[in-house]
C-alpha cells in the first residue's frame, strides 16, 4: 500500500469518527428523522480531498453507525449518500467547490429527501407526504455544505493541504 492510500484511509477513518461522535451532540429532529448538519460537511470535505467513492464510504458507515449506536434512522442512508456520491462525481469532473457544494445540496436535499420517502413509507412505516423530507434536508445539508466550502476556502492556505492536492492530482494524471 503506498503513502496516498495510507493517508486517505486516514482520512476517512478520521471523517468517519467525527461523524460518529458528533452524531449524538449536533442533530436537528424533523418527525422520524434526525437532520445532522456536519455528516453533510463531511460528505463535501470527503468529495474534495478524497474523493466519489470515499465520499460514498464514509457517508455509508456514518450511517451505520449512527443506526448501531441508536442516534441514527434510516433516513441517514438516502440523507447523506446521495449528496456524498454526487458531490464526488462532480468535484471529480469539474475540480470547483462550489460546484461541488450545490452537488452535496441536490443530492441530500432533493433527491435523498425524495429517496426518504418510501424508505420512511415501506421501511420505517412512516405516512409523510413525497416532499416532506425534503424541506429538512435542504436545511440541513444548506447549512453543513456552505461550513465546508468555507473551511475548504481557508484550508487553501494551509501548507499541508496544498501539498495533498498537489499529490493527489498528480497521482491521477500518470
Amino acid at each position: 500500500m503506498n503513502i496516498i492510500n495510507t493517508k486517505m484511509l486516514s482520512i476517512s477513518a478520521l471523517f468517519i469518527a467525527i461523524g460518529t461522535l458528533t452524531s449524538h451532540l449536533i442533530y436537528i429532529p424533523v418527525g422520524v428523522s434526525k437532520c445532522f448538519p456536519v455528516q453533510h460537511l463531511i460528505n463535501v470535505l470527503s468529495a474534495v480531498m478524497l474523493g466519489p467513492g470515499y465520499a460514498l464510504w464514509n457517508a455509508f458507515a456514518i450511517s451505520v453507525l449512527r443506526n448501531i449506536t441508536g442516534v441514527g434512522t434510516l433516513l441517514a442512508f438516502p440523507g447523506s449518500m446521495i449528496g456524498a456520491l454526487l458531490a464526488g462525481l462532480i468535484y471529480q469532473k469539474t475540480k470547483n467547490q462550489l460546484y461541488t457544494v450545490f452537488g452535496e445540496v441536490i443530492g441530500t436535499g432533493i433527491l435523498g429527501g425524495l429517496v426518504a420517502y418510501p424508505v420512511a413509507k415501506y421501511l420505517i412505516g412512516h405516512e409523510a407526504a413525497l416532499f416532506f423530507f425534503v424541506i429538512p434536508f435542504l436545511i440541513s445539508t444548506l447549512g453543513g455544505s456552505i461550513i465546508a466550502y468555507l473551511m475548504l476556502k481557508r484550508l487553501l492556505k494551509v501548507e499541508f493541504y496544498k501539498t495533498w492536492m498537489n499529490k493527489k492530482s498528480t497521482k491521477r494524471r500518470r
